[in-house]
């Protein structure tokens, strides 16, 4: 049998190489045709011999079941029993299957002896008992069925194709007629070639067809007892017939258009009956291929476009035929492919708009026949596989078919809205009507009924139709690939999402638009569809793989889309004295319904949405206190709506992380220490007070707040009651902050109390200080406060005393002395003199009370303060002794220093040396 291979393609080899090389090359057309007969015979023949080893394998498997006998029964009885479905002897890479399984195979049938399988009981001793196999571990057989999900992509559909149409049934025979093909054509050519027929033209061509039809005949007929033979030799004689009518008509012009488009049509619907008859898909798509081509083949130029797609209607209505009796996807593929790709080339090349009326029932038609094939593809199969449904034509079908349909109407937009109103009722109507029996397709029919809904709003208002689809149809395939599993579907409509942002910001018109009306037009609907997109695959991802980052991502991109939409109308449509309000309320709201949606799904990103937002209205409140009036016009208004949207958002976060609601509630209390500081500015620059004044205005709010988070936390804490003393700690930290912050300025303040006269100690600026050197105090001995603090505060506190009392003295040298406030307030007599005195009662005092009560620390501290004084005077206050100034310097100090030596001239013992004594 090998022989007879090697021989006929060295010869069929050496004919080809004859007929359309030189004559030369024969001897390359003999060997390679041989290598090529080897090689087909050498394939046939593992194919054969790896169907007899399964075979033989189910056959021994039908044996043990007779015989009653088990796995567990040969365990439990000690019998050993061989596993020839799974046992793998000798390790195979993965990149050779086929072949490795082959040798195996061929391994099992060379031998002679008939197999041992265990079914004997081993002779004592008994044998020791035979490792159980893990199944889970252990590769299944190269012939077992391919997993679902393989077959379901088309590329490996094609390429499985391919390998077993080369690899399985009569082999020969398939091969025979593509030979046979180039043979005939090569035949033909020489017999021409050398005038070996001289009778005329037509009846060459009708022997051919004779021949053929005889060819066709005996394959019918041979159908049951060779199917792939009869098959192959069906499929080659029909392209024969079809190849003869085409050349009695295009090159030899014996056939009018007329005959020769029906002779083409009644073989393509005779081709497509065998094929249902013998449940043949590859005559089928023969067939359908051929009636695609013929108009394409026998065209005239006429450009009679209704004729054209009346007959790519009979064809598709015949498609539809197919799929009510088989499930052939790719025949339904075809049939799509090739009647849209024509109709739009058609449309790009010829179409007028007063062809409407004649071309737009033809689309009508294609639409709503393929609309019904996915449904009839689903419920034709079993029901265990309905979970797959045909999402090439699912999808593919009404996002074409829409496009078409907005070219026929030239993109206006009310019909087109109209268009898409009516797609989104009629996949309503399927979807209601699926949802039980095929629930994939069904709920597949909701998500495009839903996108066209929506589609038609933004289509009413504008044009910006790309974007809208391609970001519904986007998020469509990323629930139908999560749904089925697939990358692919989900990578396509992640892209669309891409594609979608693209036409959008391409179709944009930036600046100011006339005649559009505040979010009811097209710009804000279509952005609004891209960010509705975003949110539902973030949500889609969330869903299905909780903490994917592409989920984070998507949600973050519908975002951007979100307060892009809106603060694109703000700039178009409010007035420039209200957009700040305007911008206040969109964060606000935005804040609420972030932290609802976290109320519901708990994601962080969601809570954090709530957090940033609360933290951008404090920079915002400046912006606005800089800008205008803080409570002015529609700022109010916005503050109102913050009260309430972000009271409500503090209450969603009830259940949150314990960070995230310290973060938010922390938030919240500098929002309005902020806004209430800002407006009691305004009301201080209104009155045109003094700076000392606009300082203790601007800091009694932050004093009022942390009196009470000192003193009434509960008054504060709500509504997050039960959370808040975890972080009232760290509210009172930011709060101590910022207020030495503001004591840290209010040192270099000049400290007017216009239009009050100016008072020492009793001044707005001073009261302040004093207010917050007393509540400093009091967080130092609060249990919240740091240790380190703590454990120092009477050391904290004598620096602050001092730093206050400092500048105290040198704002009433100022104020009482006339001594301007600039850089040279230092170097005044009067200020020096001040502070010489000043500095000298409390290094006294500090003398004194370190004594009486104690506290040697205090009297040492005093003492080094004494010193400094003392150091002055001779480096700076000896300048002046030529003045009453310098000279009371010089007296107050020694007088106090005369007083020190009789009530503490020394500093209080230890206790060490006490207990000495």
């Amino acid at each position: 049998m090998g022989l007879i291979w090697i021989v006929g393609g060295a010869l069929l080899g050496a004919i080809l190489c004859t007929t359309f090389a030189r004559e030369s090359s024969t001897l390359f057309g003999l060997l390679f045709g041989a290598g090529f007969g080897y090689l087909l015979w050498r394939l046939g023949d593992l194919a054969r011999r790896l169907r007899e080893g399964e075979e033989r394998l189910a056959a021994l498997e039908q044996t043990q079941l007779r015989a009653g006998i088990t796995r567990s029964q040969a365990r439990a009885t000690g019998e050993a029993t061989l596993d020839l479905r799974e046992i793998a002897p000798v390790p195979v890479p993965s990149s050779a299957p086929f072949f490795g399984a082959t040798a195996a195979a061929e391994e099992l049938i060379a031998t002679e002896e008939p197999l041992d399988i265990g079914l004997v009981p081993a002779a004592p001793p008994a044998p020791p008992p035979v490792p159980t196999v893990d199944r889970s571990r252990t590769a299944r057989p190269v012939f077992d069925e391919q997993p679902q999900h393989w077959r379901e992509e088309p590329s490996s559909d094609l390429f499985a194709g391919i390998t077993r149409w080369f690899t399985e049934g009569n082999v020969p025979v398939k091969v025979g007629m593509l030979v046979l093909f180039a043979g005939v054509a090569a035949l033909l050519k020489y017999a021409a070639d050398e005038g070996w027929f001289t009778f005329p033209i037509e009846f060459r061509l009708i022997g051919i067809a004779l021949a053929a039809t005889a060819a066709l005949v005996f394959a019918w007929r041979q159908r049951e007892a060779r199917r792939g033979f009869a098959l192959s030799l069906q499929g080659g004689a029909i392209g024969i017939l079809l190849l003869t009518v085409f050349a009695a008509f295009r090159l030899y012009h014996l056939l009018p258009a007329g005959p020769a488009f029906a002779l083409m049509l009644v073989l393509v619907a005779g081709v497509c009956m065998l094929a249902v008859l013998q449940d043949a898909l590859a005559l089928a798509v023969l067939g359908i291929l051929a009636g695609f081509a013929a108009p394409i083949l026998i065209s005239t130029g006429s450009g009679n476009h209704v004729a054209l797609f009346s007959y790519y209607a009979l064809l598709n209505t015949a498609i539809f035929a197919i799929a009510w009796q088989r499930a052939w996807r790719v025949l339904n593929l075809i049939g799509f492919f090739f009647t849209f790709a024509i109709g739009t080339l058609w449309g790009v090349l010829r179409y007028r708009a007063t062809l409407f009326d004649s071309t737009e029932p033809f689309l009508l038609l294609f639409f709503a026949i393929y609309l019904a094939v996915p449904i009839l593809y689903a419920l034709k199969r079993s029901p265990e596989k309905r979970t797959g449904i045909d999402g090439t034509l699912l999808f593919g079908n009404p996002l074409v078919a829409f496009a078409l349909q907005g070219a026929l109407l030239e993109w206006e937009r009310t019909p087109l809205a109209i268009s898409a109103l009516v797609l989104g009722l009629v996949y309503l109507v399927l979807a209601a009507s699926l949802i039980r029996r095929v629930r994939v397709l069904g709920e597949a029919f909701a998500v495009l009924a839903l996108g066209f809904s929506t589609l038609a709003v933004p289509l009413a208002l504008s044009a910006r139709t790309t974007g809208c689809i391609f970001a519904l149809e986007g998020a469509a395939l990323v629930w139908l690939g999560l749904r089925q599993q697939r990358r692919l579907p989900r990578w396509i409509g992640l892209l669309l999402q891409l594609l979608a942002a693209g036409a959008f910001v391409i179709a944009f018109e930036w600046g100011h638009v006339a005649n559009i009306t505040a979010i009811a037009n097209g710009h804000f609907a279509g952005a609004m569809l891209i960010c509705l997109g975003g949110l539902v695959c973030a949500w889609l991802y969330q869903r299905a793989r909780p903490g994917h980052p592409l989920s984070n991502l998507l949600y973050l991109w519908g975002l951007c889309w979100w307060f892009g939409a809106w603060l694109v109308e703000i700039d178009r449509f409010v007035p420039s004295a209200k957009e700040f309000a305007a911008i206040l309320t969109l964060l606000a709201l935005s804040a609420w319904l972030a932290a609802e949606a976290a109320r519901h799904w708990q994601r962080l990103i969601l809570l954090l949405t709530t957090t940033t937002l609360f933290w951008l209205i404090i920079p915002l409140s400046i912006l606005i206190a800089f800008d205008g009036r803080i409570f002015g016009d529609w700022n109010l208004f916005a503050y109102a709506v913050l009260g309430l949207a972000g009271w409500r958002s503090l209450a969603c976060l009830r259940d949150s992380q314990a960070a995230v609601q310290a973060a938010t509630h922390l938030a919240w209390f500098w929002i309005w220490t902020a806004v209430f500081a800002l407006r009691l500015a305004e009301l201080g620059n209104d009155a045109n007070l003094g700076n000392g004044w606009l300082m203790a205005l601007i800091a009694l709010p932050l004093l009022v707040a942390l009196l009470l988070a000192l003193r009434r936390p509960a008054w504060i804490s709500a509504p997050l009651s039960a959370a808040f003393p975890g972080y009232r700690g760290g509210l009172l930290g930011t709060q101590v902050f910022v207020l030495g912050g503001l004591l840290g300025i209010s040192l270099f303040v000049e400290g007017a109390s216009d239009p009050l006269p100016w008072l020492p100690i009793l001044n707005p600026l001073e009261l302040f200080q004093f207010g917050a050197f007393v509540l400093l105090a009091q967080w130092l001995v609060d249990a919240e406060a740091p240790e380190a603090f703590r454990d120092n505060r009477p050391a904290l506190l004598s620096i602050a005393g001092f730093l206050l009392i400092t500048a105290a003295t040198l704002r009433a040298a100022h104020h009482l002395g006339d001594v301007p406030w600039s850089h040279g307030l230092l170097s005044a007599t009067l200020s020096q003199t001040s502070l010489t005195v000043v500095w000298s009662i409390l290094g006294v005092a500090g003398w004194v009370l370190g004594s009486r009560r104690g506290k040697r620390s205090l009297w040492l501290a005093s003492a080094m303060l004494m010193a400094v004084v003392l150091a002055k005077l001779l480096l700076v206050d000896r300048q002046h002794l030529g003045n009453l100034f310098g000279i009371a310097s010089f007296i107050a100090y020694g007088l106090l220093c005369t007083l020190v030596g009789y009530l503490a001239p020394a500093p209080p013992r230890t206790l060490t040396a006490e207990k000495t004594a």
